[in-house]
């Protein structure tokens, strides 16, 4: 069943919602919609209170590991952690505390997919403690997998081939649609009918939730074989579309 997942997203030491298609080395272009004044232990807190399970914490860039242990030291073994992660550091996070290491841009060196590093991530930690973060921007002829805060584009598209050989070397995908990342102005219904045709392993899409009617959307597209993540339209992260408590209900109602 499709269900609501929470995310904390990390920028400079801060819980941010951030429109994902400015997240460059231009400090000048990025475009902030929300920045907490609370510690993201405060959101890892509410999360353990509600007992939602299978979030994610994502450090974009440097300056966030401080900020994300504290997360993982609220609600311990329940949250995943992305951003720089790789073989030497991701034994590190799990022992901190995370469920699951997320790993996109480490195996893409020079944008070029490596199969002996996912390999050797998987011999390291096994399978069941990966995510495979496959955050992509849309062109003309499909989705290409993106890296670097989504500013690079790598030399894999997302399509049927692709998920069924990766699937064997994570317990779950994730993916933001960097286009639409941050705006709020609807998902990208083809990219999660496509995940949804897929559906055999867990899936977390992200990226332009508006309503509390996406959560729904997206079970009826994807025959349940997706979750969503809803970020700057939340009201816990300054939006006014969606309530944190109507993400929790909808949970807890099983759709």
């Amino acid at each position: 069943m499709t269900i609501f997942r929470p995310c904390i997203d990390l920028h400079n030491g801060k819980v941010k919602q951030i429109v994902g298609g400015t997240l460059d080395n231009n400090e000048q272009n990025l475009c902030t919609n929300f920045e907490s004044e609370y510690p993201a232990s405060y959101y890892a807190s509410l999360y353990a209170k509600d007992k939602l399970q299978g979030g994610h914490i994502i450090k974009l860039g440097d300056g966030n590991d401080a900020a994300a242990l504290t997360a993982l030291d609220a609600y311990p073994n329940a949250l995943q952690i992305g951003g720089g992660i790789n073989a030497d550091n991701a034994c590190y996070w799990l022992d901190k505390g995370a469920s699951h290491i997320i790993v996109t841009s480490w195996l893409f060196p020079d944008g070029k997919f490596s199969a002996s590093r996912l390999e050797s991530l998987v011999k390291k930690v096994g399978k069941d403690k990966i995510v495979l973060d496959l955050s992509c921007r849309k062109l003309n002829d499909g989705w290409v997998i993106a890296m670097n805060r989504w500013q690079s584009l790598t030399d894999m598209y997302i399509s049927i081939e692709v998920l069924n050989s990766l699937s064997d070397y994570c317990a779950e995908f994730l993916i933001h649609a960097a286009d639409v990342e941050g705006l709020c102005g609807g998902i990208d219904e083809s990219l999660v009918s496509l995940l949804g045709a897929w559906g055999k392993i867990p899936i977390t899409y992200a990226g332009g939730a508006k309503s509390i009617d996406d959560l729904s959307l997206v079970s009826q597209i994807s025959n349940n074989n997706v979750d969503l993540t809803i970020g700057s339209a939340l009201d816990i992260f300054g939006g006014n579309k969606i309530t944190y408590a109507q993400c929790v209900k909808f949970n807890r109602l099983g759709n």
